[in-house]
């Protein structure tokens, strides 16, 4: 009898199992964002997480950019990075991705004939990243050699751009670049890597989109395969909040014949809130990207003759110099109000400048008229036909979407239906609250740093001359332009060498 009661024991245990429900197969957190379109030949692929350069530790800046850029450009545990080009090649297709403060983002392209073998690459990439010590060396020095050599010496525009985030978002997450600080860069090593790949790319933040003419059971894979990635969401830092009190001035002193202006303060409205859309229409009118009839080309570009272009944005426009539209997939929680100022001569500056703030002064306290509000208004209900003309780039906004948390039918349909809604009182009455350009941040790329700053300092008169003859009426403007105010005071301007540039 005892032989048997014990005998019987591993028999109920297992009876005992048998019965025992199994535990349900993981599962990625979040719906996939899919964007059907069967008549295209091509399907489009989007694999996000909240791992952007604010989640990079201090003394680390460059470890989130770094992670990503090995993923994307770096071997793999069942391929070389060589031998992943050579697979890729006879499709026609890669995947990149796009790291930027908030979000990282892979992003793929293949015909559907290829789909298989191209989804088997890229799902590599993401859950088995090799982390080799020749691809963590290869891709370090490139990054260090962008920062300390493209972005310093060969695009003083993009300089002078991340200088106003640098110096506005300072001891702030945001407060770096994505690619992230020289010392940062020399402080990580590839376990660092190997680290922050197992606590951030996780199957409870991941956010998958795919589009085009796509199987269902491709979607299957896909979020089979990444819900083997880990589980965990990493707490976000706190959305970032600055705090202006005037105008602040960073001048980059750094030897050349143009000077390149940059300037914005922080704007409380995102997208897919009610003032953005309003806000909008009277941004385009000032200054929308790459557009010749907006009204600071005009003034700046076309009477004057004084650069290239002069924009404005309410979002975050990365590549700017590259591109024609606002690109997807560099959301963000607190944006900027920004003009962009393309090189001018070096004894214009000052005068530009003026002439740009005085736009946007006049904005904030007048508004839009109404024959501005209405050309704007139809041109925009067109325009914005443009901004996503590929069902890639409509995937990236619809995975935007998750970000904001617009409901169908999404940014791009709200975008084209507030246009046919929006009035000149909402447009004035949201540029009255939202545009505050008394206090802001200036980034000045330039080599007559000292000099440009004493005339800053003291308001002084900043008369302009020109090669070829002007109408009166621009002459008399030039006159108010070359003594209108900037309020900056001496103490408020700070001179960084090009050299010390994104050092630390």
């Amino acid at each position: 009898m005892r032989y048997l009661a014990l005998a019987a024991l591993p028999l109920l245990a297992i009876a005992c199992t048998a019965t025992r429900p199994s535990p349900p197969p993981a599962a990625l957190a979040q719906p996939p964002v899919l964007l059907p379109v069967p008549e295209d030949p091509t399907v489009s692929f989007s694999i996000s997480f909240p791992a952007g350069s604010q989640m990079d530790p201090p003394g680390k800046e460059g470890l989130a950019h770094l992670t990503a850029a090995l993923m994307a450009e770096g071997a793999t545990t069942r391929n070389s990075y060589a031998a992943i080009l050579e697979q890729l090649y006879p499709m026609a297709a890669g995947y990149e991705v796009r790291v930027d403060v908030e979000q990282v983002t892979f992003t793929g392209r293949v015909h559907r004939d290829h789909v298989d073998a191209f989804a088997g690459l890229l799902l590599d990439a993401v859950l088995r990243p090799a982390f080799t010590a020749e691809d963590f060396e290869r891709l370090r020095q490139r990054t260090e050699s962008y920062l300390t050599r493209t972005l310093r010496y060969s695009s003083d525009e993009e300089l002078g751009k991340a200088a106003l985030y640098a110096e506005l978002f300072a001891g702030t997450p945001y407060g770096h670049l994505p690619e992230g600080t020289v010392a940062g860069l020399k402080a990580i090593t590839p376990e660092d890597v190997r680290r922050f790949h197992r606590a951030h790319y996780t199957r409870d933040t991941a956010v998958l989109g795919v589009g085009g003419g796509f199987d269902p059971a491709l979607v299957a894979r896909l979020q089979r395969e990444l819900a083997a990635l880990p589980p965990g969401r990493p707490a976000l830092p706190p959305a970032p909040r600055p705090q202006l009190e005037g105008r602040r001035v960073v001048i980059v002193e750094k030897a050349g014949p143009a000077t390149a202006i940059s300037f914005g303060f922080p704007l409380a409205v995102r997208r897919g809130e009610e003032a953005f859309y309003p806000l909008w229409v009277a941004n385009s009118w000032l200054g929308e990207h790459r557009n010749s009839s907006s009204h600071l080309y005009q003034v700046i570009r076309e009477a004057r003759g004084l650069n290239y272009g002069d924009y404005s944005y309410l979002e975050h426009f990365p590549e700017g110099g590259l591109r024609t539209m606002p690109p997807p997939n560099v959301p963000r929680r607190q944006q900027l109000f920004e003009v962009w100022i393309r090189p001018v001569p070096n004894d214009v500056a000052h005068f530009a400048l003026r002439a740009a703030v005085r736009e946007v002064e006049r904005l904030a306290s007048e508004g839009l008229d109404e024959s501005s509000f209405t050309l704007t208004r139809e041109f925009l209900s067109k325009y914005s036909l443009h901004f996503a003309d590929t069902t890639a780039t409509r995937l990236g906004y619809a995975v935007d979407d998750r970000f904001y948390g617009i409901a169908p039918p999404g940014h791009l349909a709200r975008f084209r239906q507030a246009m046919a809604e929006v009035t000149l009182a909402r447009v004035n009455a949201s540029v009255r609250r939202h545009l505050r350009p008394d206090s802001m941040v200036i980034a000045i790329v330039t080599e007559n740093a000292a000099a440009l700053a004493e005339a800053l300092a003291n308001e002084a008169a900043s008369p302009i001359t020109y090669a070829t003859p002007k109408s009166p009426e621009v002459l008399a403007e030039d006159e108010i332009i070359a003594r209108y105010p900037l309020r900056i005071r001496r103490e408020d301007i700070r001179i960084v060498p090009v050299e010390e540039m994104f050092e630390r």
